[in-house]
């Protein structure tokens, strides 16, 4: 309700002189890029089509930065990364239908992942909206019906004027935790068509806060405090809310280990005396979390992998603290706290008792040991000599994508990240082909430090195109290509469930040669030389590649024992 007392900002007499004379040749693509500069955007990924042209035109007269990819997909995927590097909602243009499906895939793995992408699609023109068959290029009977059961909200954009709010209500949900992509259409002849609307400037569409409940905080603070044996998941949800101090601070407040799930990778420090790394596969680590009376998960929905495939049975009291309100209790009963991680983790530092216990650091020692001892039993030192070169020839702040690949299951358990937020993978949806379109989105955020994506030469295959984004914009990332001549992680499992393979082996090129062949230097390793050769790649300017004929295996499961 306004009131007469209520403050009304009024505009300067320059600023309204500028709204009744905006400058000529705009269009409804302009309102677009203007909203987004409005709102803080600097960067934009995507592709153009027929319908979407109005907005590619707008573009070159502002001043957003363009990162065009060449297939969509993967303009999903740079789109996610620069999302999960930066905290921002990171816009994502496309076209109508075959563009804009094409994109699904994408969109899917930053849902799973909470990465914040702004999607906006053309339409096919208004007159042909709500479901008729009138013919169009690209026409779907409901297109945003495809996308309803992937994104967070859906906003569909009629007319020129109702362009700036869409764009902010979509940036606000992508932004309100948790995390996620939003999708925007809007029609094809509304983008062309000229404009006299002002011109769009600040946009407010500050996403809101999610603050825990004190009564739950309160109850949680005392089970924590009088537990015997706490320790404490923590999940993607920590890293996206850059709460990892308030983690390590809680966990020695509590004396309570910590592990990290595969999307949680540095959000506890890998060699603190309380970390119990990331071997959440390993029967051993179950064994762990379910002696705990009380387990606090932060930011973790204890999915499929994050609970050892659903093995784990927590027999203690769980405490949940989760953003993402359908993931609270999804898999266990909990006290279920729904809240951003950093505030629910304020909020217990504030309450929690110190909590001496001289063994804990000791009981971590000793669950690391029979993990080590566990893998040390299977063979696999090639596969632990490759993981440690990549560490080693990675710089300790640079980010890394990895694909769905052998490596990077290796890595999902046993690579110490260093850092937050510096790991990051396609285990959210799994979908091949995220590591090298990811890794140059991460490098269009952050130009000043090499990024290095990881691929089996399967998920290679889906990337090879954007070689030539690579080049075209001299996107500081070296891509290791594990080549093993096929669909490795499938080969494993087709041969441990039947004997024998089908449709796991691949003829592929020969990767070097083609990356020279887009201007991209390349060089062929060994395990005895990766490290070199990667730390070579990673210290030059701009893309490369590096290929590693390599068959590494996995470790053996334990959630089939």
């Amino acid at each position: 309700m306004t009131h007469d007392h209520d403050p009304v900002l009024r505009p300067t007499t320059a600023q309204t002189e500028a709204a009744l004379n905006p400058p000529p040749g705009r269009n409804g693509g302009d309102l677009v890029v203007e909203t987004l500069a409005g709102l803080g955007a600097t960067t934009v990924f995507g592709l153009p089509g027929q319908h979407a042209l109005g907005m590619f035109d707008a573009l070159r007269r502002s001043d957003l930065r363009y990162v065009g990819l060449r297939v969509e997909n993967n303009a999903g995927f740079a789109a996610d990364a620069y999302g999960r590097i930066t905290g921002e909602a990171a816009p994502l243009l496309l076209s109508t239908g075959p563009g804009a499906l094409t994109a699904l895939a994408a969109l899917q793995e930053a849902a799973a992942a909470s990465a914040p992408v702004l999607a906006i699609s053309s339409q096919i023109p208004t007159a042909g909206l709500g479901g008729g068959r009138h013919g169009y290029l690209h026409e779907l009977p409901d297109q945003a019906a495809s996308f309803r059961g992937v994104v967070k909200s859906v906003h569909t954009v009629r007319t020129q004027s109702q362009i700036p709010s869409a764009i902010a209500e979509a940036w606000r949900s992508a932004l309100t935790v948790p995390h996620g992509p939003v999708w925007v259409e809007i029609p094809q002849d509304v983008l062309l068509a000229r404009t006299s609307l002002p011109v769009v400037t600040a946009v407010d569409a500050t996403p809101e806060e999610v603050p825990p409940r004190p009564e739950l905080t309160a109850v949680a603070a005392e089970l924590l405090s009088r537990a015997a044996r706490p320790a404490i998941i923590a999940g993607g949800g920590v890293v996206r809310a850059d709460a990892s101090g308030k983690l390590v601070r809680l966990a020695e407040k509590l004396n309570a280990p910590v592990v990290t799930t595969f999307g949680g990778k540095g959000a506890f420090p890998w060699q603190h005396p309380l970390s119990l790394q990331s071997w959440l596969e390993d029967r051993h680590t179950t064994d762990f979390l379910e002696d705990a009376d009380v387990l606090l998960v932060v930011g973790s929905g204890l999915g499929e992998l994050s609970s050892n495939y659903h093995t784990f049975k927590p027999r203690g009291r769980v405490v949940q603290i989760e953003a993402d309100l359908g993931k609270l209790e999804s898999n266990h009963p909990a006290l279920g706290i729904h809240a951003d991680a950093r505030l629910a983790l304020q909020a217990l530092l504030e309450t929690v008792s110190e909590r001496p216990d001289d063994t804990a650091p000791e009981r971590v020692r000793a669950l690391l040991s029979r993990v080590s001892d566990r893998i040390a039993a299977q063979e696999l030192a090639l596969e632990q000599d490759v993981l440690a070169s990549v560490r080693r020839a990675l710089p300790a702040d640079s980010p890394s994508f990895w694909d769905m690949t052998i490596l990077a299951y290796w890595a999902w358990s046993a690579f110490d990240p260093q850092s937050a937020n510096t790991m990051h993978s396609a285990q959210g949806a799994g979908g091949l082909g995220y590591g090298f379109p990811a890794a140059l989105g991460a490098a269009a955020a952050d130009p000043t430090r090499p990024v290095l994506a990881v691929s089996g030469d399967g998920g290679a295959l889906y990337s090879i195109a954007e070689l030539a984004t690579a080049r075209q914009y001299g996107l500081n990332v070296t891509w290791l290509i594990v080549d093993d001549g096929g669909y490795g992680i499938l080969r494993e499992y087709m041969t441990d469930a039947f004997g024998q393979t089908t449709a796991t082996e691949l003829t592929r090129p020969d990767y070097v040669a083609l990356a020279e062949s887009f201007g991209v230097p390349g060089v062929r390793t060994t395990a005895g030389t990766l490290e070199t050769d990667l730390a070579k790649a990673l210290a030059e300017p701009g893309p490369s590649v590096v290929v590693l004929p390599a068959v590494l295996r996995m470790f053996a499961p334990t959630h089939l024992d």
